[in-house]
């Protein structure tokens, strides 16, 4: 599967890439959102970036008819619930998308 990171913090990006990649699914990280959707299922957006607002990305990745997954710190409450207002499929803790990455892709998987 093919999935879009929009996310701003370099160090988390290249992580989560080579996770990703363990896992046998392809990561693209952008610095902006995409006018189509690359051939991706799904988009894993940082709620925390200033660069890239979640309120304005995230419905821009829906209508691209991508999956989205928001993620946050576990205790940043207030950015997971911008991100179920955003339209988010799925929210997610930072250790959560560490730790139970595959599981949370599987999801993506199921609906389709």
């Amino acid at each position: 599967m093919k999935v879009l990171i929009l996310d701003d913090n370099l160090l988390w990006t290249s992580r989560l890439t080579r996770s990703m990649r363990g896992l046998g699914h392809e990561a693209e990280v952008l610095a902006s959102t995409p006018d189509d959707s690359r051939g991706a299922q799904a988009a894993i957006v940082d709620l925390s970036s200033t660069k890239l607002p979640p309120e304005e990305v995230v419905p821009r990745l829906k209508a691209l008819g991508l999956h989205v997954i928001g993620h946050a710190g576990h205790k940043e409450k207030q950015l997971h619930e911008l991100g179920r207002d955003a339209g988010c499929d799925q929210l997610v803790t930072n250790s959560e998308l560490t730790f139970k990455l595959e599981e949370i892709l599987s999801k993506v998987a199921r609906t389709g």
